[in-house]
């Protein structure tokens, strides 16, 4: 996939007011901690994730997403009328229909023939729907368009706690450890034909492959056990995911540098998808790379899905460690198995 005339114009994001600890947490897990011998600190020290943040009850994903993507807007100097697409890409909807993407273009009030429509491909979907505003990009079809989406972490995290306390092995905490590290989050990525401002990053292009036959490394859903023990739940091989993952993102990372030309000493800044420490030093170790190209978020925000790699992006050029004329790439990967690398030149 390569690109001429795609740009980022801008990326706003919301976080939630709720912070929430590891320490919290494993307070809620005692009961299961005493069983196993395990202290309280464990969480962190197996992730590297020592807070995240949380929507409180009774939010509405669209309307956080919708903030987020307004916010994307006030940064630049494309006005709604312009708007060609609006893409929800979320694992998080707020129900099975409508599209959430409606709700979220009511709230902005986009134009009647603007593109309205989800996208789903876990914690690849933004990476996804960048692909496709994109395509109408490249393809002359519409001049921008917006990528939002919005996770919660609160729902399937509760549920999983109660369920390890009464599982009260060392295995189940093992399966759902993943799990522990969510956080929620909301973005709006704003992508043009580079008619509005100068001097923005340019997406040069990218490279996405899958893995499907580990389908079932991580699964979220209803729980289809009879009988059901959780309205949802959520099981992941972590072992399995760093295996097979590692090595999905190594071929994909192969295939960029191969066909973009560029080399890893080139390459600039990494931005990736936000799990966990194990997981950031598997894919910069798969990619070939080193710790110092590196910018991570998931200490103090967690695992928030398709919204970590945009917003440690949007904080990443906040803080400066994303500067004009560097060579940026992002790297996703997401339950199925699927992965993508976008290459920028910022």
């Amino acid at each position: 996939m390569k690109f001429s005339r795609v740009f980022l114009e801008s990326i706003g994001y919301e976080l939630p007011k709720r912070v929430i600890t590891s320490r919290w947490i494993e307070e809620q897990l005692w009961p299961l901690y005493q069983k196993i011998h395990f202290q309280i600190g464990t969480l962190e020290a197996l992730t590297g994730v020592k807070e995240r943040r949380w929507w409180e009850p009774g939010h509405i994903n669209a309307v956080e997403a919708a903030k987020a993507a307004k916010k994307a807007l006030a940064k630049s100097d494309v006005p709604i009328e312009d708007i060609g697409a609006v893409i929800y890409c979320a694992v998080c909807r707020d129900n099975f229909e409508p599209a959430t993407a409606c709700h979220v273009s009511s709230e902005l009030k986009v134009r009647p023939d603007t593109v309205i429509h989800d996208i789903t491909n876990a914690c690849l979907g933004t990476m996804s729907g960048i692909i496709d505003v994109a395509n109408r990009i490249e393809l002359g079809q519409i001049k921008a368009g917006l990528v939002v989406a919005c996770e919660h972490a609160r729902d399937i995290t509760q549920i999983l706690i109660q369920r390890m306390v009464e599982e009260g092995t060392s295995e189940y905490f093992r399966e759902a450890m993943a799990t522990m590290t969510g956080g929620s989050g909301a973005v709006g990525i704003l992508l043009t034909d580079g008619s509005y401002e100068s001097d923005k990053p340019r997406l040069i292009g990218g490279v996405a492959m899958g893995a499907p036959q580990h389908f079932a490394m991580c699964r979220w859903g209803a729980d289809k056990r009879i009988p059901a023990r959780a309205p949802q739940m959520m099981e992941t091989n972590p072992i399995g995911m760093l295996k097979h993952g590692g090595e999905l993102i190594r071929k994909v990372g192969d295939a960029f540098f191969n066909e973009f030309n560029w080399s890893r000493e080139e390459l600039d800044k990494i931005i990736s998808h936000q799990v966990a420490a194990a997981n950031r030093d598997a894919i910069i170790a798969n990619l070939g790379l080193t710790l110092d190209k590196d910018f991570s978020t998931f200490p103090f925000l967690g695992n928030m899905g398709t919204v970590s790699l945009p917003v440690t992006a949007a904080i990443a050029e906040e803080r400066g460690i994303l500067e004009h004329g560097q060579k940026v790439g992002f790297i996703g990967i997401g339950s199925g198995l699927n992965s993508m690398m976008l290459g920028w030149e910022w």
